[in-house]
Formats: structure tokens, C-alpha cells, sequence
């Protein structure tokens, strides 16, 4: 198979194995298990963010661009993902709205919100498959970065699908949503993958769009609730554990 379309599906398949420990698992996830995960996801994202797409974004500009681009882009992707938010009625894992009122189910809210934390990941591997494919990066690069947001989708996925089966649906139907809302990954991360090679100059504006993205769904999303009551330090271990697996596997990969 193409390594492009493997690098795309990656995160992708992570969801679906999170997403399928509706099987194995009873309706509730434990509160300290969840913060732990949470957490994990927050530090694999983080740093996917600084040496995977911000650092090269600063890399790729001459002169003055090589703050410019990498500066609107990181704020245009917190920008972007802000409105997404605001427009968008979805329910945190720990049980908060956010958005507008609607009548949505709130399995329907669930699966929006594993959408908008997917979507800018997706995005990222795009650009970081356009780099390796157009500019001085390398696939092996693009590989740990697709690598690095599957291993956090995989928590990712049994926080939503565990939730949705507490509401009373059945494992399959569960673990079908759950999966499903992963699908966006590999859509985006194509779209912008032929938008950034067509245009190469808009390469280090992507990347840190990518980065702005991914992190405002870390401070937006994930870091509140991990954070919040009993046992919060367990969330920043977890943050610790995948700031570092993240990090190693861009330094021997990329």
C-alpha cells in the first residue's frame, strides 16, 4: 500500500482500537483511569505540536517569514478551531456542554466533539506528509507524527465510546460511533495534504495552523478535565508519560 495512504489511516485505526474497548470493558471508565488517559493525550499532542510542527515551520522560513508565517498560523488555527467550537453544540467527555443549545442527543454531542479534537490532528499529518513529500522533511518524520496522534487516539476513542455506551446503546453501536467519528482524520489530512502541495510557500503558515489547532483542543478540551477534582496529579503524570513518548519517537524517527 502507498505509504501516503498508510501514514493518513494511521490515527484513524488508533481511534478504532480505542473506541473498540467497549468489548472488553464495563459501561463506566474509571474516573482515574480516564484523568490518566486525558492526560497522556494532552502530552503526546503537545509535543507533536512543538517538534513535529512548529519548530519545522520556523525551520522552513528566511528571515522575518520564518517568524511571521509560523506566528498567524498558530494563531489562525486557534482561531479557526474557536469558532468551530462556538458554532458547534458537543459535550465534553467529563459531562460539560459547550456551543450553542440544541436538541441533539447527547451521543450525537458526543460524537461532534471526538470530531473536533480529530479534525485539526488529521490536518496535521496532511502537512506533515506535504513536507516530506515537497520540502526538507522526511517520511520517517510524517511516520512518528501519524504514529504519535494514533497512540493518543487510542484513549481518545474509549473516552468517547465508553460514554456513549453508558447512555444505553449497544457495544457495537457504540464502538461503530466512536470509530466512525475518527473518519474525519484521514479526509482532512487529505484535503489539506493537496492544498499545501499545490501552494508550497503556504507550507510553514499550515504547519503551525496545524499546531494551533491541536494545541487549543489540549487547553480548550482536555486539560479541564483531567485537571478538575480528586486525583488531578494523576492527569499530569499521564501528560509527563506522553510529552516524552512523543518526543522520543520524533527524535529517533524524524
Amino acid at each position: 500500500m502507498n505509504p501516503v495512504i498508510i501514514a493518513l489511516l494511521i490515527p484513524f485505526l488508533g481511534t478504532a482500537l480505542g473506541s473498540a474497548f467497549v468489548f472488553f470493558m464495563k459501561r463506566d471508565m474509571p474516573q482515574l483511569l480516564q484523568k490518566i488517559l486525558l492526560g497522556f493525550a494532552s502530552g503526546v499532542m503537545v509535543a507533536a505540536s512543538v517538534w513535529s510542527l512548529i519548530i519545522p515551520a520556523i525551520n522552513m522560513g528566511q528571515g522575518t517569514s520564518s517568524i511571521v508565517l509560523p506566528t498567524v498560523g498558530l494563531l489562525a488555527g486557534f482561531a479557526f478551531l474557536l469558532l468551530i467550537d462556538y458554532i458547534t453544540p458537543h459535550i465534553h467527555p467529563s459531562g460539560s456542554n459547550e456551543g450553542p443549545q440544541s436538541r441533539l442527543s447527547r451521543t450525537a454531542k458526543l460524537a461532534l466533539a471526538v470530531t473536533i479534537h480529530n479534525f485539526p490532528e488529521g490536518m496535521a499529518v496532511g502537512v506533515a506528509i506535504a513536507g516530506a513529500l515537497t520540502a526538507d522533511f522526511n517520511m520517517a518524520g510524517a511516520f512518528a507524527l501519524s504514529l504519535g496522534i494514533a497512540i493518543q487516539n487510542v484513549p481518545e476513542g474509549a473516552i468517547i465510546s465508553m460514554p456513549i455506551r453508558a447512555e444505553g446503546n449497544s457495544r457495537w453501536k457504540s464502538f461503530g460511533i466512536g470509530a466512525l467519528s475518527g473518519i474525519v482524520e484521514p479526509i482532512g489530512g487529505a484535503l489539506v495534504l493537496i492544498l499545501a502541495t499545490s501552494i508550497l510557500g503556504i507550507m510553514p503558515f499550515m504547519l503551525a495552523f496545524a499546531a494551533g489547532a491541536m494545541l487549543y483542543v489540549v487547553v480548550e478540551e482536555l486539560v479541564p478535565d483531567y485537571s478538575q477534582g480528586k486525583h488531578s496529579n494523576l492527569g499530569t503524570i499521564g501528560f509527563a508519560l506522553g510529552f516524552a513518548l512523543m518526543m522520543v519517537l520524533d527524535l529517533v524517527l524524524g
